[in-house]
């Protein structure tokens, strides 16, 4: 007989997503400064695509391998923490190297690195959220790990601004060098990374196993069978997605898309159409791309501020009502910065995007979680990365191309590209089936069959 999982205090939630924030540091000095840090070391319009490749392949290998090991993990640490320290001493490598990369290929070997162990962390954290919240608590669960992300972020892609505006540190530095302000960030990144996931382990609790099971109502799996699945039982899986998964991948894959093209060339955009400078040593290129990391600080505090709202506003709509008019105030805002010329007004682009990135991280794992049986958890929330990391593969392998050959090199036409992918995303979300617990379902493609 399957058992209730007791409801958690709003502090016990609070702690079990601290370490999201760091993971979301590392991320948010990724996203706003690696273009840069690409650009200062040479590389072209056309180059930087290929050369941020390495995030989503480094996601697409990672998340499913780390995801079925986890589900199967349990030691002195349980199930998904050893994997948060293992993702966090790495990361907080990459971070302090990365910065002070003498050539191009290190730069993005360091890319590699930093991603891979980004994603050893990233998908255990997801899994947590839904092994320890009983279904009512999940999307609260999950707007939490929000506002952590937001924070995280918020910080990080303003430090570069924050530290040159506020204490004096250089942003400028002789050509082919990073900027001390770019590198004392990543400094602080690699040390708010490590603290931050401590502080989750040390603070969070996992249920074992055999609790784990109880609650689904099914067996245990013995060490004889993992033994023989492995690889098996992974396909098998795969050929058993539940319905909900496959529709949300439709819905993942032009959101992304329109996320990495954002991440990738708003740097470019923002210094060549608003400030007039391609020059990577000139003060007005840099006074540029400090404000594009403080435009993505804004776009995460909205974030931040709209996670505590959304499931407010999804208990009295639906999930899936949230999500699309969310992603299409994204996609709006997005492609609109095509129209700005000021930069304080990309302020108000971020806000209409920031709600986007809210419903992103929160929404379609909420919906999710619903389909999948805890002991599967952690392999099916790695799967799901895949509708993450094809559409930022494939941006990676065409956008260079197509803003090359179609937009003159006018790297603000990459995001108006993204802008319609993402209210794309939003038309799909309405054809989601939002299930919220496989066993109650009459569809027998919706639930997923135990192997």
């Amino acid at each position: 007989m399957k058992k209730q999982k007791p409801q958690l205090s709003f502090w016990q939630i609070w702690n079990m997503s601290v370490g999201f924030m760091g993971i979301q540091f590392g991320f948010g000095l990724q996203n706003a400064n690696v273009s840069r840090i690409f650009e200062t070391l040479g590389a072209s319009i056309e180059q930087i695509p290929i050369l941020w490749l390495a995030a989503p392949v480094t996601g697409l290998l990672v998340q499913p391998i780390v995801g079925y090991m986890s589900d199967r993990t349990w030691n002195f640490l349980g199930r998904r923490r050893p994997y948060f320290l293992i993702g966090a001493l790495l990361s907080s490598v990459a971070l302090i190297v990365m910065p002070n990369s003498p050539y191009l290929w290190v730069a993005a070997g360091m890319l590699w690195m930093l991603d891979a162990s980004i994603n050893i962390s990233m998908e255990p954290f997801r899994a947590l959220v839904a092994d320890n919240l009983p279904s009512q608590q999940r999307t609260q669960g999950f707007a939490v790990q929000t506002f952590f992300i937001g924070i995280g972020s918020v910080v990080a892609s303003s430090m570069p601004y924050i530290l040159t505006n506020w204490f004096d540190i250089a942003n400028t530095a002789p050509e082919g060098i990073v900027p001390p302000s770019v590198k004392i960030s990543f400094y602080a990144g690699g040390a708010v990374f490590l603290g931050a996931v401590l502080w989750t382990i040390f603070k969070t609790r996992e249920y074992s196993p055999q609790e784990l099971h109880e609650f689904d109502g099914t067996q245990e799996e013995t060490k004889e069978q993992a033994a023989r699945s492995g690889l098996q039982t992974m396909l098998n899986d795969l050929k058993l997605m539940p319905k909900t998964m496959k529709q949300l991948a439709f819905v993942q894959f032009f959101s992304w898309f329109a996320l990495f093209a954002m991440w990738i060339y708003t740097t470019s955009a923002v210094t060549s159409h608003i400030y007039g400078s391609g020059d990577t040593s000139s003060a007005l290129y840099n006074e540029g791309a400090d404000w594009v990391g403080l435009c993505f600080a804004m776009y995460n505090g909205i974030s931040a501020l709209a996670a505590f709202a959304l499931p407010w506003v999804a208990a009295r709509t639906s999930r899936k009502f949230v999500h699309a008019v969310c992603l299409t105030i994204g996609g709006i805002s997005l492609a609109g910065m095509a129209l700005v010329e000021d930069p304080a007004l990309l302020m108000v682009n971020m806000v209409g995007i920031g709600f986007a990135w809210a419903s992103i991280l929160c929404m379609p794992y909420s919906i999710l979680a619903g389909s999948l049986p805890s002991s599967k958890m952690g392999f099916f929330m790695g799967v799901f990365n895949f509708s993450i990391v094809v559409p930022q593969i494939l941006a990676a392998g065409i956008l260079g191309y197509i803003t090359h050959t179609f937009f003159a090199g006018n790297a603000m036409m990459a995001l108006v590209l993204g802008g319609g992918s993402m209210v794309i995303a939003a038309v799909l979300t309405l054809f989601v089936t939002d299930q919220d617990d496989p066993q109650e379902s009459t569809n027998p493609q919706a639930g997923l069959a135990e192997a």
